[in-house]
């Protein structure tokens, strides 16, 4: 009877250990930190962006300040005809610039698209060299500890941002 329980917890033991998942950390501002391509196409963006900023949407609000200044100090002068006129040029002109920032910034605007025709290459990347490192290693779930805050300590030997790095071709 006692070897038959000893073979059954041994038994047990050895089906928890086959069941036992493994898991990895990676750190994507890490990674990305340490991509060139990926620094480089930030900084696209970033000009790109401020450029469309600057020459389209802050110049057609400010052309918007001007003609409303402009209505305030001839609004004593002007009939009800030309104040109702002004105030729809100015309106058109604001209408204008929101329109353009939406172009531009909105949830499906030029940047938006530029962002991900320069990103996604990057990201697919890093993607397939996680895939292929948790294929390889048997991993279970690979977790990204940047965007993850429920994450309160986790111990750096799993986690697999440097191999990933490595994987792409850019040693640290």
């Amino acid at each position: 009877m006692k070897k038959l329980f000893t073979l059954l917890c041994l038994l047990m033991i050895m089906g928890a250990q086959s069941m036992a998942q493994k898991f990895a950390l990676v750190d994507m501002e890490y990674i990305l930190k340490n991509i060139p391509a990926y620094e480089r196409a930030s900084e696209q963006l970033n000009q790109v962006s401020k450029k469309w900023q600057a020459e389209g949407v802050d110049a057609l609000t400010e052309e918007a300040q001007t003609l409303y200044k402009n209505y305030q100090s001839e609004a004593v002068f002007l009939s009800t005809e030309q104040k109702t006129k002004k105030e729809e040029e100015i309106v058109a002109k604001e209408k204008e610039a929101a329109e353009l920032k939406k172009k531009y910034f909105g949830p499906e605007g030029e940047l938006f698209k530029k962002r991900e025709s320069l990103m996604a290459p990057i990201q697919d990347e890093i993607y397939n060299a996680v895939k292929d490192i948790s294929d390889s290693k048997g991993y279970s779930l690979i977790l990204d500890r940047a965007s993850d805050t429920g994450i309160i300590f986790a111990s750096p030997k799993i986690d697999i941002s440097n191999e990933v790095l490595t994987k792409l071709g850019y040693s640290n």
